[in-house]
């Protein structure tokens, strides 16, 4: 079967695995050709043969994020393959989980050229061949951590911090040139990804996500829709939105909060092996799939995302449900005043 005419071209970073392989899964199911990067060969290939799976196509383009020569590669690869790219999504990361007190310079480094730079160097790479066209959407996989810090994680919460920052700049600046690439950033809760069985980390218990905990499809379904709408940004999960506003009005409390359950929210009962590999620098082998190992409890739905997505047909409801009511309480008091 040919593809379709309309079929979107669409590249993915950090695809091998978690929030990345799901979102992959997500648009090959509506049929997408889709670029899948990442540094894991074993876990690329394994994201290929789950979109060819759900109906898509993929090409594996091996590529370190903090490299710009390698991103910028892998777009001419992609474009080579497929066409002009549509969407890309920015989505790989590494993280340390450690006291700030014992990091090093180079954990810094490392986590700030590819959580935070890798999204430069994509976005970069996307913007170079969608502004000739005035057409695309870039999707920046943001986080609660975006806004909030928390202990424990001072290098991640920086580089989202700083992503953060970076997409609205280049949005304004779009907005001057009029240009109409999308540019949108997806502000994620905790996921159940296998980044807390591979992250550096050196407290003597396992890292785990803090929860409430969303499968990662939560994610793909919300970058999706995002996709879809145009929307400039999508608060995912009711954490996220607890997360972001208390930050808001309550940021001293939040910080004596985090000082006092901050740590262990982040850590299991379960000691760390102190000799376990972790993908800092290098990938580590093997296909680790799109879960980590808390699928016993974490969350398929998150009822905000879908009030979020569904709002203007709630808001009709609400206003439909006001106006029975309304009528309802007429009846009686007019049969009220009659009797």
């Amino acid at each position: 079967m040919s593809e379709p005419i309309d079929s979107e071209v669409v590249v993915v970073t950090g695809a091998s695995a978690g929030v990345g392989r799901a979102t992959a899964r997500a648009f090959a199911e509506r049929g997408a050709k889709i670029g899948l990067l990442a540094r894991g060969e074993d876990g690329l290939e394994g994201a290929r043969k789950d979109v060819e799976r759900a109906g898509g196509e993929a090409i594996v383009v091996p590529t370190d994020v903090s490299d710009f020569d390698a991103v910028d590669a892998a777009a001419e690869t992609v474009e080579n393959a497929f066409g002009p790219i549509d969407i890309w999504v920015n989505n790989a990361m590494v993280s340390v989980f450690s006291p700030a007190a014992e990091m090093t310079a180079e954990d810094y480094r490392r986590v700030t050229e590819v959580t935070y730079l890798g999204y430069v160097h994509g976005t970069q790479v996307a913007l170079e061949r969608m502004r000739p066209r005035d057409e695309g959407t870039i999707v920046q996989v943001g986080s609660a951590l975006a806004y909030r810090g928390i202990p424990l994680q001072s290098a991640y919460c920086g580089a989202k911090h700083a992503i953060q920052g970076f997409t609205e700049s280049v949005r304004t600046e779009l907005i001057h040139d009029d240009c109409d690439v999308q540019l949108s950033m997806v502000q994620m809760p905790a996921m159940n990804t296998p980044q807390f069985e591979w992250s550096k980390s050196r407290m003597p218990k396992k890292p785990q996500p803090v929860p409430p905990i969303y499968q990662p499809e939560v994610a793909a379904r919300a970058i999706t829709w995002t996709v879809d709408r145009g929307k400039d940004e999508l608060w995912v999960g009711r954490s996220t939105v607890k997360a972001i506003l208390g930050n808001r009005l309550i940021p001293r409390r939040l910080d004596n909060m985090l000082a006092s359950g901050g740590y262990d929210s982040q850590l299991t009962g379960e000691p760390t092996d102190p000799d376990r590999e972790n993908n800092l620098h290098e990938p580590l082998s093997g296909d680790f799939g799109a879960h980590g190992p808390f699928d016993d409890r974490a969350r398929d739905r998150s009822y905000q995302l879908q009030a979020s997505m569904h709002r203007r047909a709630i808001a009709l409801l609400a206003a439909l449900a006001a106006v029975i009511v309304s009528a309802f309480l007429g009846r009686w008091a007019a049969s009220a005043e009659s009797g």
